[in-house]
């Protein structure tokens, strides 16, 4: 089995920045890539990045790209998501992802088979 665990969610002022982490832990060597997703109230859940775990390849959500970096370490089996200049409409929920042996790059939505609790996200004006 896969256990992810992301960590680093809060609140912060819009033109601030957060950096969130997923730690994995299980059969890490079927992984593919990783991605991150958000959920906002009401919205269904939108991509935001992805990586590839072998060559460490991003891939962004226009939304986000020039201000998130999405970055491994594969020693510590981590992903972080490095969240800069944040607006109030990155508020959300953010979820990790993975990707397991067999998907696509970038990922299809479904080749996403595990998924983390979600860290909120709260970015005010």
């Amino acid at each position: 089995q896969v256990q992810l665990v992301e960590s680093g969610g809060g609140l912060v002022q819009a033109g601030g920045s957060l950096r969130l982490s997923c730690a994995v832990s299980g059969r890490t060597f079927s992984i593919v890539a990783m991605g991150w997703f958000r959920q906002a109230p009401g919205k269904e859940r939108e991509f935001v990045a992805a990586i590839s775990w072998s060559g460490g390849s991003t891939y962004y959500a226009d939304s986000v790209k020039g201000r998130f970096t999405m970055t491994r370490d594969n020693a510590k089996n981590t992903v972080s998501l490095q969240m800069n200049s944040l607006k109030p409409e990155d508020t959300a929920v953010y979820y990790c992802a993975l990707a397991p042996w067999g998907a696509n790059w970038p990922p299809r939505r479904d080749d996403y088979q595990y998924w983390g609790q979600g860290t909120q996200v709260t970015v005010s004006s």
